[in-house]
């Protein structure tokens, strides 16, 4: 990674946690439609998360949507996130991946992780309890498959004989793949043992940005003892995220569907329910703990170096955008974050800034003045000589 800590890549994350109440088809049109944007605006990443009960997040099969939004972009990268090891046999996910990786010319990312919905696992007979050792075995055999082994292997949920993948994938060396973290160490062990990238999902929150203070040594630690190398350009930081013109017009913009999506986020994660009885206490106490970003661009800007001095760098800032504010809301600011929080951190904006000032500060319009005037005594002399 360069010698800045900041992040030069950006990408937007839709689990989706969507309003119950509206079409699952125009959700699903409006979330492509996300993608399609960010593309259009410069973003690198995009990203769709994979959950199968609950009602706010619909999206069964991130792969579908994936390829279904690769054929109306170009650039951006296609990312799960994350794809729940434990619901699925790793040889056949591998192919999925490796699939999705040649329709988007290289373009897809398989994020993983060991599932967050309990009540997915319960209808798939699954005791939580194994989900992350699940994950574990899944996850290396599916790096050994993407780089070209061939496995046997049986455990009491899959069962693989000379299993190899008819197709390497697209990418050369091979496939960019992630591991999901908040902030149990499981996810930078992983990681360092199997030399692949990370996520950080929630990393503003209290818990997950005290995590981060230690996420990459352990990552680097695992690393080096399975002889891996990793890269922190390769760990992405996420946090659920809205920005407005103002702070004021931001808050307002969440009053939409901010209490019923905490309440919700209050029931599958760690974070308490909120017990203000306004529904503008519970924003201002969803900001206060980090729990969010709801502000301006430049609030935006001040989080991301706020991350990277907790963490001492890292490669990409993923924006989790949600149904705390209506679709035109959320499109006006994935357009802001284009607009002023990426080109600040890809240098794009101070060589323009630098011209202005240079412009500004000498004295050019008195010479072209003086130019223009001398031009004008030069013809009126050569008339005269003419005449």
């Amino acid at each position: 990674m360069s010698a800045s800590p900041y992040p030069t890549n950006f990408g937007v994350f839709m689990a989706p946690f969507h309003k119950i109440g509206v079409s699952p088809t125009v959700l699903f049109e409006r979330d492509l439609a996300i993608v399609e944007m960010a593309d259009r605006l410069g973003f690198q990443e995009a990203w769709l998360g994979e959950h199968h009960s609950g009602g706010h997040e619909p999206i069964g099969s991130p792969e579908l949507m994936l390829a279904a939004v690769s054929r109306s972009t170009r650039n951006i990268k296609l990312g799960t996130a994350v794809n729940s090891l434990p619901y699925h046999n790793p040889f056949l996910l591998a192919e999925r991946l490796v699939t999705l990786d040649h329709l988007t010319h290289g373009r897809a990312i398989m994020g993983f992780g060991p599932g967050q919905l309990l009540s997915d696992a319960y209808m798939l007979g699954i005791d939580p309890a194994t989900q992350r050792d699940r994950m574990l075995e899944a996850a290396d055999v599916i790096m050994r498959l993407l780089r070209g082994e061939t496995v046997t292997e049986k455990t009491d949920w899959y069962d693989l004989h000379e299993a190899k993948l008819q197709l390497r994938p697209y990418t050369v060396p091979e496939l960019d793949v992630v591991v999901a973290a908040v902030t149990s160490p499981s996810g930078p062990v992983t990681a360092g043992r199997l030399g692949i990238g990370m996520i950080n999902l929630s990393a503003s929150s209290a818990s997950a940005f005290e995590a981060l203070r230690t996420h990459w040594s352990i990552a680097e630690k695992e690393a080096a003892a399975h002889g891996r190398t990793i890269d922190r350009k390769n760990w992405r930081l996420s946090a659920i995220t809205h920005i407005a013109e103002t702070e004021d017009q931001a808050r307002k913009d969440c009053t939409y569907g901010f209490e019923e999506i905490w309440n919700y986020l209050a029931h599958i994660s760690p974070m308490p329910a909120s017990e203000k009885p306004d529904i503008e206490g519970m924003i201002e106490e969803a900001i206060e703990s980090g729990a969010v970003l709801i502000g301006t661009p430049d609030t935006a800007i001040e989080l991301i170096r706020k991350l990277a001095d907790q963490t001492g760098g890292f490669g990409s800032f993923v924006m989790t955008l949600t149904d705390f504010t209506t679709f035109d809301k959320q499109k006006r600011a994935l357009e802001l974050w284009a607009e002023y929080v990426i080109p600040e951190f890809r240098g794009q904006l101070q060589p323009i800034r630098e011209h202005n000032a240079w412009v500004r500060d000498n004295e050019w319009k008195t010479k072209t003045m003086a130019a223009i005037s001398a031009a004008s005594e030069k013809y009126a002399q050569e008339a005269t000589t003419a005449r």
